[in-house]
């Protein structure tokens, strides 16, 4: 129970700091009716809020059944997805959405048991269809990187 409030006071004080971050950006352009602040400012405060009632909550979290152990093997599956995640971070803008949304999503359906084809198929068709839907559909311009000749 004390290690959860430790953690999480400690992830309140980084949403803190986060926050203080963010606060005063200003992009030179905006193509969203509320500006480039506003969603992470928002997730922030979801996010602190979340923190504030795991810090202070009456009851520590009891898992049940259906809920995994945190064990060793949950624990490394929970590091490799976050070392995705930076991984994609990174390969965002020079691979292009596509391309890199493949080369991530398909190690991460195959950390959670899916098999080599169907993840391979499915994942290229979700990152074509999410590259569609928001560059095309919803006008929020996503980079092509490698597919770039592709364009018009």
């Amino acid at each position: 129970m004390l290690l959860q409030r430790i953690f999480a006071s400690a992830l309140l004080v980084v949403c803190i700091g986060l926050t203080m971050m963010a606060w005063p950006y200003q992009a030179a352009f905006s193509y969203e009716p509320v500006g480039p602040r506003a969603f992470p400012l928002l997730l922030l405060a979801l996010m602190g809020i979340a923190l504030l009632y795991m810090a202070f909550r009456p009851t520590p979290i009891i898992h049940s059944e259906d809920e995994p152990p945190l064990d060793r093997e949950t624990l490394t599956k929970i590091g490799i997805c976050i070392a995705l995640l930076v991984v994609f971070a990174g390969t965002f803008e020079p691979l292009g959405f596509i391309v890199s949304s493949i080369l991530i999503g398909v190690p991460m359906a195959r950390l959670y048991g899916g098999r080599w084809l169907p993840s391979l198929v499915i994942i290229s068709l979700m990152s074509l269809g999410l590259y569609l839907l928001f560059d095309r559909v919803m006008d929020v311009p996503l980079p092509l990187g490698l597919l770039d000749v592709l364009e018009n």
